[in-house]
């Protein structure tokens, strides 16, 4: 975080950087001692960690407490840094990177960011709960952490109701099949659960962050609910909402805001977020907007001022600062905190590396796509973990794990048995790579198709419907 780099960056020798760390970690202690807010911990704990990143990049070993570093532990920037001296992935809301080919050590994420990882034993009580066979996304651990999502299924057991809760950055017209992810997976939520759902387009975010006008951003939301809309969502179910509207619209929403900004000081949003000074105070009080959804009083329409129904966010993983920081808020202002359950990063198609970008046309499937644009970009930009040559592919085979057309078969494709045995005919070399990206590109053609299809019939009309406040068709 900018900040953090900010406070790493004033220690000018080994020893003052051991200093750093070691009153550092006092702070953590005395903070978990005195059961200090959850955002501060937080903050104090992810210094922590980026100062541990910066003094095994000066001295080349891992900082620990009462082992003072040598006078000649400083290691000479005369070339690359040891290949695990930087290993720490990057997650946030705005910027996700790894060094590794495939992509960010989940495992690593959920100690970091204190969550649970979804274990068999979590699929098969959903899948009890629910009656229904677990999504693939389940499955095959694409949503792969969750936070109290045993709590839920206790409530769904008590015949209680909860309500969903996603969202959407408008930033472009055109949204990509990484975008989908999220709101597949919640449609099949709303469909097996028959619960509703709620839908923010943070226009206001991007008109914040990018440079962009606020028309544009507005234009983008409404575009961008059309895409959603084709997924197949029931409009009886489901409310979507543009932030510049409803946060005129709804003095029920805008209070929550007020109340999740007064319980959260500038110096968590700077250590959660990583703001800096010079960022403009529309940022700085932006999480606030983002968490006000997970509370159902903000949705008088919907639930009649009541404050006690459970909301459960899917989301990407990178989404999760924000609902630390609202988790935390809640018991604080009377509302039961939300839970969540996260999803993997979709790769770009150059490799897993980074998240794809929304102005790079090249980085992945759009939904406009033609399948001649589809045929092209996979076959000339999936990162391949095939061999050089057919004959070395033939005798040692290809590695599925940092191959791109085979992660984007796992999210996609249906049918396990048929993802398995690609997977082994892969990794022994029976299957070739372009074989490989042909399977995906056969898989992603009719489906963007299909999509483009329903959109169509998307009209104005029907955007209306669904972003008119109203209530909605569900049990309590």
């Amino acid at each position: 975080m900018t900040d953090c780099q900010g406070d790493g960056e004033g220690a000018n020798s080994p020893m003052e950087l051991y200093e750093k760390l070691n009153a550092q970690g006092d702070k953590v202690r005395v903070l978990n001692t005195a059961k200090a807010e959850r955002a501060e911990i937080d903050a104090a704990v992810q210094l922590l960690l980026k100062l541990k990143v910066d003094y095994k990049q000066m001295t080349g070993q891992d900082y620990k407490a009462g082992s003072p570093p040598s006078e000649n532990s400083v290691v000479p920037d005369n070339g690359p840094a040891a290949d695990d001296a930087n290993d720490e992935d990057t997650v946030d809301p705005w910027n996700v990177s790894t060094t590794s080919a495939k992509g960010v050590d989940y495992d690593k994420l959920i100690v970091r960011f204190g969550s649970s990882k979804i274990e068999k034993e979590l699929v098969d009580r959903i899948e009890k709960v629910s009656g229904q066979k677990p999504h693939r996304f389940l499955r095959r651990g694409i949503f792969f952490s969750h936070r109290d999502m045993h709590q839920v299924l206790d409530a769904c057991e008590k015949q209680k109701s909860f309500y969903l809760y996603t969202g959407r950055g408008p930033s472009s017209e055109a949204m990509h099949v990484g975008h989908l992810i999220p709101f597949i997976f919640t449609k099949w939520l709303q469909d097996v659960f028959d619960i509703p759902l709620v839908i923010q387009l943070t226009d206001d975010e991007k008109y914040l962050w990018k440079d962009l006008t606020i028309e544009d951003c507005h234009h983008f939301a409404v575009e961008n609910a059309k895409d959603i809309i084709a997924c197949g969502f029931d409009v009886n179910k489901t409310f979507i909402f543009s932030d510049l509207d409803y946060m005129g619209a709804s003095p029920e929403f805008y209070r929550n805001v007020v109340k999740i900004q007064k319980h959260v000081t500038f110096n968590q949003v700077k250590g959660i977020f990583g703001f800096t000074d010079s960022d403009c105070i529309g940022k700085i009080s932006f999480p606030a907007i983002q968490a006000a959804p997970s509370f159902s009083n903000s949705f008088p329409q919907i639930f009649g001022g009541r404050k006690d129904i459970q909301c459960l966010i899917p989301c990407a993983i990178d989404q999760d600062p924000y609902f630390r920081m609202t988790r935390d808020v809640a018991p604080r202002i009377g509302y039961p905190k939300p839970a969540l359950l996260h999803s993997t990063f979709f790769p770009a198609l150059q490799g897993a590396q980074t998240k794809m970008s929304a102005s790079d046309a090249n980085s992945s499937i759009f939904l406009t796509d033609t399948p001649k644009q589809i045929k092209n970009k996979v076959n000339k930009h999936a990162f391949s973990g095939g061999k050089d040559t057919v004959e070395e592919h033939r005798k040692y085979g290809g590695n599925p794990d940092v191959d791109v057309s085979f992660m984007y078969l796992t999210f996609f494709l249906e049918d396990d048995e048929q993802l398995e045995k690609i997977r082994q005919d892969y990794s022994c070399g029976a299957l070739l790579t372009g074989e490989l990206k042909k399977i995906l590109i056969e898989t992603l053609q009719p489906m963007i198709a299909q999509h483009q299809e329903r959109r169509k019939q998307v009209t104005d009309e029907t955007v209306k419907q669904f972003m008119t406040p109203r209530p909605l068709n569900f049990k309590l």
